[in-house]
């Protein structure tokens, strides 16, 4: 799918279950759709389904995303933590030194003063912590994660 053609509306808590106004002009795909169907929970499916379904489809999280959003349903259970857990996020507090490779890592890897998804998960990956720690180390260094793999949020 040709992204450049797409511009993404940034949503708002207003907009909540209008996700598929944010992707204008987008199609969907039938076969990503009935995918997801099989495994949404009432009306959502969590971060870590979505991206199990690209894995099983070979394509990138953020067609999951799209499909996800003109469905109309909602995206919980974020593995950084950051939404879908209720009045609760789910970002451990820190309760020791952060490793400083991690502080640089997640410096190095800033694109207009935010730190993609991806990113988070990779830095992750790299330092062998869970990704809500990147999430706690990132909410102690004042930076936003963004934007989401899937497009949850920008």
């Amino acid at each position: 799918m040709d992204h450049s053609i797409h511009k993404e509306k940034k949503m708002t808590h207003e907009d909540a279950g209008h996700y598929a106004s944010k992707r204008p002009g987008a199609k969907l795909n039938e076969t990503v759709a009935a995918r997801i169907k099989e495994k949404i929970a009432g009306n959502s499916i969590s971060c870590a389904e979505a991206h199990n379904i690209a894995a099983e489809l070979n394509i990138a999280p953020d067609e999951i995303g799209v499909a996800i959003d003109l469905l109309e349903i909602k995206i919980n259970k974020c593995q950084l933590g950051l939404f879908g857990y209720g009045s609760e996020k789910k970002i451990p507090v820190l309760t020791e030194k952060v490793n400083p490779d991690i502080e640089s890592a997640i410096k190095t890897s800033l694109v207009n003063n935010r730190l993609a998804c991806s990113a988070a998960w990779e830095i992750s990956k790299r330092f062998a912590v869970s990704k809500p720690v990147i999430t706690a180390v990132c909410e102690s260094m004042k930076i936003k994660i963004s934007p989401c793999q899937l497009g949850a949020f920008k």
